[in-house]
């Protein structure tokens, strides 16, 4: 037989093979990896480029530093990050009660479906010019454009969440006494919630598409008017940093609103 001290130092080196297996499953999860191959690639790419066509990662952080001395990159960023939160909650705060509505009545939902199938294949980019003098140049026309782009991502999400419910379950809490908003509360809202879920998420990203092309036309701060602006000086460093900045912003905006989601929604089964 094998003594205790054998057999430890036959299980310690599985347990080192094991314990190496976890940390690199972590890393992975981190993503770092696939950030450090992205900058790799980047950084050769820039080295056989002219600086001025595509400035390297380090020519991009001096760019961002650059900005940061004044203070106006923060600024641009803060202008940029009300917008799109202002616009995205009242595109939310209109859409998921609507959608809700169209999707709960047959009629209604033949009325007006073919309306928003209508109206949702022509871009925000195309209502600037209206949105400006309809709304102004201020913050309103912009807020409504973020809106617009939100609400019909987040309105048909909803409609396909209430759709997708079985017919039997509606019919077996009426059956049970149920009213039509107590049908409306505990079957048909818990059912469409991750829809409206993938709906609100995915509107994040339009809202930032939305924004970019509002600061470009109309507006003297925000990183689309940044990254506008930077072309003027041929400063494709501060474009690059307008880029990264975006990215970072809706990448933050994200993996906050899917925590949020995990953390108080988790009965309704959300998957981020």
């Amino acid at each position: 037989m094998k003594t205790i001290v054998q057999q430890e130092v036959e299980i310690k080196p599985i347990a080192k093979k094991i314990s190496v297996k976890v940390y690199w499953k972590k890393i992975l999860k981190t993503g770092i990896l696939t950030w450090l191959g992205l900058l790799l690639i980047w950084s050769i790419a820039a080295r056989f480029s002219d600086p001025q066509f595509l400035p390297s990662p380090l020519a991009t952080l001096q760019g961002a530093i650059e900005l940061s001395k004044d203070g106006s990159l923060f600024i641009y960023m803060a202008y940029s990050f009300a917008r799109v939160l202002a616009g995205w909650f009242l595109g939310n705060l209109i859409a998921i009660p609507l959608g809700l509505f169209i999707g709960s009545n047959r009629t209604i939902r033949a009325l007006v479906e073919p309306l928003i199938n209508f109206v949702r294949f022509i871009p925000p980019l195309a209502f600037i010019t209206l949105f400006m003098l309809w709304f102004g140049i201020g913050e309103q026309s912009k807020i409504f454009l973020i809106m617009y782009a939100t609400f019909f991502v987040v309105t048909i999400n909803t409609l396909t969440g209430v759709l997708s419910i079985s017919e039997d379950k509606i019919r077996s809490a009426k059956s049970m006494g149920a009213t039509d908003l107590q049908v409306l509360r505990y079957v048909i809202i818990p059912a469409a919630i991750p829809f409206i879920f993938t709906g609100a998420k995915l509107a994040m990203g339009s809202s930032f598409m939305a924004i970019v092309g509002a600061e470009m036309v109309a507006a003297n701060e925000g990183i689309g008017f940044m990254i506008w602006n930077a072309r003027l000086y041929f400063q494709t460093d501060w474009i690059f940093v307008g880029l990264v900045v975006l990215g970072l912003m809706g990448f933050l905006m994200d993996r906050l609103f899917a925590w949020a989601g995990k953390k108080f929604l988790k009965r309704y089964n959300i998957v981020s």
